[in-house]
């Protein structure tokens, strides 16, 4: 595979994901009745990690499909916050605390996603455009 070719199509994944995390993070945040009825025992830090995450997400895909390496380093910032987000909703669920099957299942795939697109990417960083480089830095 081209090695742009592997970042264009993680960086669409990523993306689309992201789209789909803001509209259902704000369905259940700022939804009706019957959306925080169908949220259930949602985990209120993990709903607000998760709905602000997809911006992050967006972004981060942008400025890998923009050749960046701040993408490299937004996907490693990605994971690992998401890793720690994850950490801290085991101790919620240990404590006893109520939470959705659903929302560990959902953190497990959003880990393992961004694990794998930091992986995949990091190697590219010679690459990608210096930040010195980057249209955001220019003055």
């Amino acid at each position: 595979m081209k090695p742009y070719r592997l970042i264009n199509v993680l960086s669409g994944i990523a993306i689309v994901f992201g789209v789909l995390t803001v509209y259902s993070g704000a369905t259940a945040l700022f939804g009706g009745a019957q959306a925080k009825a169908a949220a259930g025992n949602a985990v209120l830090f993990v709903l607000w990690f998760n709905f602000l995450g997809g911006f992050a997400y967006v972004l981060t895909a942008s400025g890998l499909m923009l050749k960046r390496q701040w993408g490299v380093w937004g996907a490693m910032l990605l994971a690992v916050l998401t890793a720690l987000v994850s950490v801290a909703f085991a101790v919620h669920i240990f404590g006893g605390a109520p939470y959705e099957q659903r929302t560990v299942v959902a953190m497990g795939i959003r880990l393992g996603f961004w694990s794998l697109v930091a992986w995949a990417v990091w190697g590219y960083r010679p690459l990608l455009q210096q930040p010195g480089g980057d249209m955001l830095f220019k003055k």
